[in-house]
């Protein structure tokens, strides 16, 4: 039992320490300038492959590599997934770097809301009445803001869509994240380098003209991995459901840096939404951990009582 306990600390720390790193991504990206968005998200895939590169070279080896290579459906599954995962990685930085940080941490918050809808959608799986509560709560939300702006919020949605489908293809493929890390960038490494190769001919590429900013650049591979590799080791330790709270604190550490650090305004309508979102994720919790309660309590009634 003490060794089990110690374990959930350590997922505890690894999954805090995961979701902390990516909610501080907003005040890391803007000391990339003046590199462009094209840039950073080149530089950022081409990278993080070299670490990944290093990781496996002195931890696990490259046998789950070569594994997935000789697998068509799991490679294409992967190289699916590097494609959202580049969108997401994109929109992103963009966001961050023009200035909608808020809106940015909106996406990552509604995030379980379309998780949920994919898996009606795709998997045809049945919701309890609570789920359907937080998802219309959180459709409200959306409506919400986007009457406010005039517009809906295309950053936050194209975030939560790539990345719930991110989500959704690796989950389908069950591979670690360092492998799966390894197969995503590789295929992106070709297009990455092709873009940088781009940037160069305008005339625009950063990298190499000022050493701080070269340096963050290319730190950009170790901030994708490492945080990567935390989230796999508090995902092993520790339950689903708790590693499903751990992740508000990402976009609620994003909404605090937008608002209280980058001083981006807020509305009246846009902190109406934010707060029904918040109530919906809140309901989704709530009822998450009761099914789950539930579920434990029903397997310890049928579990034979040993000796």
């Amino acid at each position: 039992m003490e060794d089990e306990a110690a374990e959930r600390r350590r997922g505890l720390a690894f999954g805090t320490a995961a979701y902390f790193m990516w909610g501080m991504f907003p005040l890391y990206f803007p000391l990339l300038r003046p590199a462009g968005t094209v840039e950073i998200l080149a530089s950022r895939m081409a990278w993080s492959l070299v670490v990944v590169i290093v990781l496996l070279q002195f931890g696990s080896g490259f046998r789950g590599v070569r594994a997935v290579l000789r697998d068509r459906r799991r490679f294409g599954t992967l190289t699916a997934a590097a494609v959202l995962i580049s969108v997401n990685w994109g929109v992103y930085i963009y966001g961050v770097n023009s200035g909608h940080v808020v809106e940015t941490s909106l996406g990552y918050f509604i995030n379980p809301l379309f998780t949920i809808i994919l898996g009606v959608v795709v998997l045809g799986e049945r919701l309890r009445p609570a789920q359907w509560v937080a998802v219309g709560i959180g459709v409200v939300a959306v409506l919400v803001i986007a009457i406010d702006y005039g517009r809906p919020p295309w950053i936050a949605l194209i975030l939560a869509f790539s990345f719930g489908l991110y989500g959704f293809a690796k989950k389908q493929v069950g591979v670690g994240a360092t492998d799966s890390l390894a197969i995503e960038t590789g295929v992106l490494f070709v297009p990455a380098v092709v873009a940088l190769i781009v940037v160069a001919a305008q005339g625009d590429l950063v990298f190499g003209t000022r050493l701080p900013t070269s340096l963050l650049l290319a730190g950009s591979g170790l901030v994708t991995a490492v945080p990567l590799i935390f989230f796999a080791a508090g995902a092993s330790r520790l339950p689903l459901s708790i590693m499903g709270l751990l992740q508000y604190l990402t976009p609620s550490l994003q909404f605090a840096v937008g608002v209280g650090i980058r001083h981006e305004s807020t509305p009246a309508a846009e902190l109406a939404g934010f707060v029904l979102v918040w109530i919906a994720l809140a309901v989704l919790s709530v009822d998450g951990l009761r099914h789950q309660r539930r579920r434990g309590s029903r397997m310890a009634e049928v579990e034979p009582v040993p000796g």
